[in-house]
């Protein structure tokens, strides 16, 4: 690890895991295993906490659905200790794309690569001279 990343790691909470998440990883954590983004999970060694130390960027919607239904505490074994098959409405994950080139643009949005044609009013207006 270069200086530039122990400086990241230390001043920064967003890119991997603090000094204190590390330090309290190391003293109390149990490693129950690695999804296939190189996120690493972990709980305590009761098990009444859980938690995950990404590799990168931490962005919750990187958690894969097997283990976040874990994270969550909606199932007691992880994916690595059950057979975990993703149901075919499941996505793999795609990067949030907000405030990029290829962010999603309604219809009707002023940024949207094809613009709404423009819409006749639904009445006139009234004059009072009847013309």
């Amino acid at each position: 690890m270069g200086v530039k990343d122990f400086l990241v790691q230390v001043f920064t909470w967003w890119n991997g895991a603090t000094v204190g998440t590390r330090f309290y990883t190391w003293r109390k954590g149990v490693r129950v295993g690695e999804d296939d983004q190189g996120n690493v999970y972990y709980r305590n060694r009761d098990g009444s906490r859980r938690w995950v130390i990404y590799n990168g960027y931490a962005e919750a919607s990187r958690i894969p659905p097997g283990w976040h239904g874990w994270m969550h505490y909606r199932t007691d074994a992880p994916p690595t200790e059950q057979d975990y098959q993703p149901h075919s409405w499941e996505k793999p994950h795609e990067e949030n794309r907000t405030g990029t080139p290829g962010a999603h643009f309604p219809p009707g949005s002023l940024y949207h690569p094809q613009p709404r044609e423009v819409a006749r009013p639904a009445c006139e207006s009234w004059r009072p001279d009847g013309a």
